[in-house]
């Protein structure tokens, strides 16, 4: 690749990451001004938490807005006017003159946002392909990780040189300079537009198992972590005592876990395939979760309730880009819409679950234990009925990946390749393992959820 060339990719990505930046940015930047907000829209603390969920409400229907328009009309045209929604709400935002008129600005703003998420992940899709899909989705997910945790923190430090709406000017400017970027820098990268009416793509998507098994494994995953993020604050500080400091800590501490998964998903998934590391990540996110859950009901020591946390959120950055990356596979022809379910589903799951964690009130540690436990394992569960290849039907056949052999073929889709190519073999990981000479697969408990009916 030319230097010119390598630059090129290189902005690309960066810009792509910012996009998704927006989202994350939008929900936390603002969470140290909160109590100033309230009291100068004079807002009950109900209400001041309302502007946080018309957030998350605008970020999950506004990808269902914007995949299609994007499947239809390209990538660009409807990004920039998302942008520009973004841009325009963020501003009025600082100036709203009452609670009622923010929260309804809040959910503009996160419709314009929810552009940028979904429209990022769909254009990885145009580019891409196979193992390849599934690396920069890992780059992205360090953003993802990234954001959240150096949110609050942007946040706190505007606030030393203005007020809370300073924070909304600074997104306005964020949303102005991305909407400037992404109109001189982002190639449109939809090769065809697709006419197909809205309801009837929808429904050809969710009509592939295979795609709603990943999407859901994907969400209920996504639904555990939010379940940790709005019940460890309390059942760290309100039960185990941490100061506000040190739970910070924590929270960095877990971050730098899911940053890392994503990282080493990066170095490994053309070696191993998606599937296996999102396998892999279910473990994880499983067995993370049931310590948490065997701690708080043992009443065990803090240490072992840390380090379930940590594998849970750390198995995060592996099971959400390889997810994506295998939702996404069989359906470039509209991978707007593929990705607008996968966003809409990760944020309304997430959503509706996460607030049981605090159904036993702020000293009670067991809805987050039983939710952070369960879900994972539903989501393993869902992954091995839905993808799996059923009786009498042909399995999909694998993306290819850096297997010896394949050389410069990696990334590629075998869709494209003749019929006459190998069909694809069921017991994926049992092949992976085998054919890596470690001499014995998995356990036959285990080899029925690499069957599948999947890109692998």
């Amino acid at each position: 690749m030319s230097n010119d060339a390598a630059g090129r990719q290189t902005r690309f990505i960066v810009l792509l990451a910012a996009l998704v930046a927006l989202g994350p940015l939008s929900i936390d930047g603002y969470l140290p001004g909160l109590p100033a907000l309230a009291g100068d829209l004079r807002a009950s603390a109900a209400a001041t938490q309302l502007t946080l969920t018309a957030c998350l409400a605008g970020l999950a229907v506004g990808q269902l807005i914007a995949g299609p328009l994007s499947d239809t009309y390209g990538r660009r045209r409807p990004l920039l006017a998302g942008l520009a929604l973004y841009t325009i709400a963020s501003a009025l935002c600082a100036v709203a003159p009452d609670v009622r008129t923010f929260v309804g600005l809040r959910l503009v703003q996160g419709i314009g946002g929810a552009f940028g998420i979904v429209i990022a992940n769909a254009m990885v899709r145009d580019r891409t392909s196979g193992t390849r899909t599934a690396r920069l989705f890992s780059a992205l997910t360090l953003i993802t990780g990234l954001a959240p945790v150096f949110a609050p923190i942007l946040g706190g430090q505007l606030l030393h040189v203005t007020a809370w709406p300073g924070i909304f000017v600074a997104l306005a400017v964020l949303g102005a300079a991305m909407l400037a970027a992404s109109a001189a820098g982002l190639p449109e990268t939809r090769s065809s537009a697709s006419r197909q009416p809205l309801l009837a793509v929808i429904g050809q998507l969710l009509s592939d198992r295979v795609f709603t098994g990943y999407v859901l494994a994907n969400g209920l995953v996504f639904a555990a972590m939010f379940a940790y993020i709005s019940g460890s604050p309390f059942v760290l500080q309100e039960i185990h005592g941490l100061s506000p400091q040190q739970y910070s800590a924590v929270f960095a501490v877990n971050a730098a876990g899911l940053i890392a998964a994503a990282q080493i998903s990066d170095r490994l998934v053309a070696r191993a395939g998606p599937r296996v590391l999102l396998l892999a990540g279910l473990l994880g996110a499983t067995a993370g979760g049931t310590t948490v859950l065997a701690a708080v009901l043992t009443q065990a020591p803090l240490p072992a309730l840390l380090i379930g946390l940590f594998v849970l959120v750390s198995s995060v950055g592996l099971v959400m880009p390889n997810a994506a990356a295998q939702a996404l596979a069989d359906h470039g022809g509209h991978a707007g819409s593929a990705a607008a379910l996968l966003g809409f589903n990760q944020f309304m799951i997430g959503g509706a679950l996460a607030p049981l964690a605090g159904a036993g009130g702020a000293t009670d540690a067991l809805p987050m234990g039983i939710i952070v436990a369960v879900l994972p394992a539903l989501a393993l569960l869902t992954l091995g009925v839905l993808t799996r290849s059923m009786p009498g039907e042909r399995a999909r056949r694998p993306a290819r990946h850096d297997l010896p052999g394949t050389g410069d073929r990696a990334g590629t889709s075998i869709a494209d390749e003749p019929a006459s190519s190998e069909p694809f073999r069921p017991f994926i990981l049992h092949n992976a393992v085998t054919r890596r000479g470690a001499g014995r697969g998995w356990p036959a408990q285990l080899r029925w959820l690499g069957a599948g009916s999947s890109t692998t």
